[in-house]
């Protein structure tokens, strides 16, 4: 995504950045990365893009999915994550149930659609929702306990070293879940 800010602004748009890295630089040690470059701009455009380091990033703050059954759902998110009602907001034709825990603002968010009998089509495009844990064998061990399936797990190596340690479980609906151990990117 890109903010257009008007020609007047860029000269000011840029200063409050370096002096915001500046400011920043100076409260972290001087721990931040270099400014990146400005490209060059050879046209007489009365705008300038400007890109995600240069300008607010978004926050992700929650991910959505239809489910058939509510009771269902909040049960298995609840006993597989410890996700919790956060919000139930009712309206005539659907509800949105936001689940949450204490360990992370992003939320889960629930459309149970009144009247539908038949289960969602996944299709072909949807991916995983992703989980991060301290200890992913004891995380298995539990899941299994519980009777939630969960599959085997994975060893993922890149050029020889530990990439990623993981295993799937499928929600009452059939959304796969990828539960990694914390470490590296997965945090």
């Amino acid at each position: 995504m890109h903010v257009v800010i008007a020609k007047p602004l860029r000269t000011f748009a840029r200063h409050a950045l370096a002096v915001s890295h500046s400011v920043v630089r100076l409260a972290r040690g001087n721990r931040l990365p270099p400014p990146l470059p400005q490209p060059a701009h050879n046209h007489a455009d009365a705008h300038i893009a400007l890109t995600a380091t240069e300008c607010h990033l978004a926050k992700a703050i929650h991910t959505m999915i239809r489910v058939l059954d509510e009771a269902r759902s909040v049960d298995f998110y609840r006993k597989a994550f410890g996700l919790d009602v956060a919000e139930r907001l009712d309206f005539e034709t659907f509800t949105l149930v936001y689940l949450s825990n204490a360990e992370a603002e992003f939320e889960v968010e629930l459309t149970v659609n009144k009247g539908r009998q038949e289960s969602y089509a996944l299709g072909d495009g949807y991916g995983h929702l992703a989980v991060s844990v301290a200890d992913l064998d004891s995380e298995h061990d539990r899941l299994g306990a519980l009777g939630l399936a969960p599959k085997k797990i994975v060893e993922f190596n890149r050029d020889g070293a530990l990439l990623a340690r993981f295993f799937f479980i499928e929600d009452p609906d059939g959304y796969k879940i990828e539960v990694l151990q914390r470490q590296g990117r997965f945090k």
